[in-house]
C-alpha cells in the first residue's frame, strides 16, 4: 500500500476530506522524523517505538576489491512494534 491508497482507506473510515487527511498524516509524519531526527524516542502505546539507534564503527570490505573500507559510526532510524501491532500481524498472516 502506498501513501495515496492509505489516505483512501482513511477517508471512507473517517468523515474527513482527503485534504484534512493528508494534512494531518503529513503533519504526524513530519513531527516523528524531526522527533527522532533529534535523538527523541515517539512511542505509540501497543503500535510501537520510533527511535535513533547508534550503529558503532566497522570494517566492511568492498566487494569488487575486496579492500577493506572504514565504515564510520552513524545513528540510523529505528522501529520496535508493540505488542498490539504484534499479535494483529501475528494472528492475521499465515
Amino acid at each position: 500500500m502506498v501513501k495515496e491508497e492509505f489516505i483512501t482507506k482513511v477517508c471512507r473510515k473517517a468523515p474527513y476530506s482527503r485534504t484534512m487527511v493528508t494534512t494531518v498524516l503529513d503533519i504526524v509524519l513530519d513531527t516523528i522524523t524531526k522527533e527522532v531526527a533529534n535523538g527523541q524516542t515517539v512511542q505509540f502505546a501497543g503500535f510501537g517505538t520510533f527511535e535513533p539507534k547508534k550503529c558503532a564503527p566497522r570494517t566492511g570490505r568492498n566487494p569488487h576489491t575486496n579492500e577493506e573500507v572504514p565504515i564510520p559510526a552513524r545513528v540510523v532510524p529505528n522501529f520496535r512494534a508493540g505488542k498490539y501491532f504484534k499479535d494483529a500481524v501475528i494472528h492475521t498472516v499465515k
